[in-house]
């Protein structure tokens, strides 16, 4: 076992403070946080080499703004230092100075980039500055390094070229014109620079605000996955010796081929510290990628394996609910004893941490009451995490898919802007231009006015009012459905017999949408009717054996409940109704009802043992004989 892998536990559990027990729902937000936690480091990366850096591939455009570089260098030192060369003018100006233009020119790109890296070193440098401007500063980076470029060009060719325009006055048409040009291109680079920061600033927040807390309970549920199924690292830690926990899980994915892999390294322990207002849009981007390019995996382990190197232990991904099922197989032989039927905490304590302990018997169905996991809820469990994993990494495609295609309809947009400040800017747009603009926007409006109004409503209900993400389960227009899929201007239903439903996201903008995944635990009701004559008694006794049941099962119904005589109806039946509230949403609507048809079988059951019943009110039946025809020729 490599140090590094003994260094991720401690091996004492002595003196360890209480940790707060939270729901299943939302695991980490009840655990204290300290104060300097906002100023550490959560999201960690190293690239880890696969070839030689002599490997490394450059560009050939690169390449050639090298080669100009050192020779457009070479020609200005030799027109400033060569007598012939210093008096040599064209269209009267000095050679120097076309030098110098044509430098910033074709080199001006790489030494923006030069600048850009040094201001990208010294943030990384300041790491609260990093935390708030980096996952900006490296959006932008192009943005940035196109409109400084642009004003180098423009700021040489003002000071060296507009000041000897009387010198070469037959030009000064010619010049004034690429004055102008430059100028309204540094204008565009502007308000391009604007535009990709503004989507870069929205997708940030959107980001942050609606996939924070279930990423978060992703990278924890990962982290419990790959200690229980890895070895037991505080049994061998304690022969070790005493060893300070760091809780950081690590991920590997592939970049590039020719670049090598990438270790994405997660301090958990922070990380389940931290609250989604003080997450940093670098640290949320770091959190994102690691979910979207690592699926969720287990480590093969076996005894034998215990001492290889880490990097011979293979994870094994789960793509299916098949493989989940198996995964939590493996884990119940790795973590219970032999021939044990339950794992109890005893054996979660040679993997994890006491206060980790606490934090994970909440997860499984009946292990906080009886302290230790049956195999079957194991299985549910791992199941419930791989499709919500799944469902969180559809969600995530689809709000990039969603912010692209944002960013392609506001690029579209903004080139329309740099062109009609391109054209006022170089004098171009006279009377009859505008009017010929004029008549042809009016057309654009008149075609496509509505298209617009819906694509506005669409891009306001995604990114503002966002009522849904992927899997959840819904209500529109009285139906129930799961969202399949989301887009900018579309979003797609499966219904509850799998058919897709296509609604516009602007018609979906008008109507009430019910959610049940972020619903909090939710209420059902039975109704039932007994006879009027049920005594006082045997209904209390109904009443104690109700709240008996629910009792036994905390993990099903909360303890909150009633039974209720709604009303006396034909003076023979007694309308009755049980309102309980589940310990879960409706979000798994096969476990709602799995959970409600065990609660009828049990009132069944005590309103059979109770003797309670219902009769109907005697009815008068009139009964008439008519005699048939052949009946009465035979009697004659």
């Amino acid at each position: 076992m490599t140090s590094s892998n003994l260094s991720a536990r401690n091996s004492s559990n002595k003196n360890v403070s209480e940790a707060t027990i939270v729901t299943p729902r939302t695991p980490l937000l009840g655990t204290p946080r300290e104060e300097d936690d906002d100023d550490e480091e959560v999201y960690k990366a190293a690239l880890i080499e696969m070839t030689k850096r002599s490997g490394k591939k450059y560009s050939v455009l690169g390449f050639v703004e090298w080669f100009a570089f050192v020779c457009i260098m070479g020609f200005l030192i030799a027109s400033l230092t060569d007598h012939k060369l210093q008096h040599w003018e064209i269209w009267g100006l000095e050679l120097w100075k076309w030098c110098v233009l044509v430098l910033v020119i074709l080199c001006g790109r790489l030494v923006t980039e030069w600048f850009i890296n040094v201001l990208v070193f010294l943030i990384e440098r300041n790491f609260l500055f990093k935390k708030k401007v980096l996952y900006f500063v490296y959006g932008v980076k192009n943005s940035v390094q196109g409109f400084v470029w642009l004003s180098l060009v423009l700021l040489t060719w003002v000071l060296l070229f507009h000041h000897d325009v009387e010198t070469a006055r037959k030009f000064t048409r010619i010049l004034n014109y690429i004055t102008r040009a430059l100028a309204s291109c540094l204008i565009g680079a502007a308000i391009w620079l604007a535009k990709t920061f503004l989507i870069k600033l929205l997708a940030s927040n959107f980001q942050s605000t609606r996939f924070f807390d279930r990423v978060q309970v992703s990278i924890f549920h990962q982290y419990i996955l790959r200690t229980l199924s890895g070895p037991p690292l505080m049994d061998m830690a304690e022969t070790v010796g005493n060893m300070s926990s760091s809780g950081r899980l690590s991920f590997k994915a592939m970049i590039n081929k020719n670049e090598g892999k990438e270790e994405q390294v997660i301090d958990v322990d922070k990380l389940k510290k931290m609250k989604q207002e003080k997450v940093s849009a670098w640290t949320m981007k770091g959190l994102i990628n690691v979910i979207s390019s690592s699926g969720l995996s287990t480590i093969s382990y076996t005894p034998e394996s215990a001492f290889e190197d880490e990097s011979d232990q293979k994870d094994n991904e789960i793509t299916s609910e098949w493989e989940a099922k198996a995964a939590a197989y493996r884990i119940f032989r790795n973590v219970a004893k032999p021939g044990n039927k339950y794992i109890e905490k005893d054996d979660l304590l040679r993997f994890m941490k006491i206060e980790e302990v606490e934090n994970v018997l909440p997860l499984f169905e009946g292990a906080v009451e009886t302290g230790r996991i049956k195999r079957k809820s194991l299985k549910n469990w791992l199941v419930k995490v791989y499709l919500e994993r799944r469902s969180l990494v559809h969600s995530l495609n689809d709000a990039k898919t969603a912010v692209d295609d944002l960013n392609m309809l506001a690029s579209v947009i903004v080139i329309i802007v740099i062109t009609v400040v391109w054209l006022l800017i170089m004098g171009f747009l006279n009377t009859q231009v505008l009017v010929f603009i004029s008549s042809q926007l009016l057309l654009v409006v008149f075609m496509f006015g509505n298209t617009a109004k819906a694509v506005f409503e669409a891009i306001i209900f995604v990114f503002v009012i966002h009522p849904f993400d992927i899997g959840d389960r819904c209500v529109v227009d009285g139906v129930q459905m799961v969202v399949e899929e989301m887009n900018i201007l579309t979003t797609v239903f499966l219904r509850y017999d799998n058919e897709k439903i296509f609604y516009p996201n602007s018609v979906l903008a008008t109507k009430p949408i019910s959610n049940f995944y972020r619903s909090p635990e939710m209420q059902d009701s039975v109704e039932f009717s007994v006879d009027v004559s049920t005594s006082i008694e045997s209904i209390g006794a109904l009443k104690a054996k109700l709240k008996a049941y629910l009792e036994s099962k905390p993990q099903h119904w909360c303890s909150n409940h009633n039974v209720l005589v709604k009303d006396i109806e034909n003076v023979n039946k007694m309308k009755m109704c049980l309102n309980v509230t589940h310990t879960i949403n409706f979000q798994n609507y096969k476990e709602r009802n799995s959970r409600r048809s065990e609660l009828v079988l049990e009132l069944k059951k005590i309103l059979e043992d109770l003797n309670i019943k219902y009769h109907l009110l005697p009815q008068e039946v009139h009964l008439s004989y008519v005699r048939s025809q052949d009946s009465a020729a035979h009697t004659f």
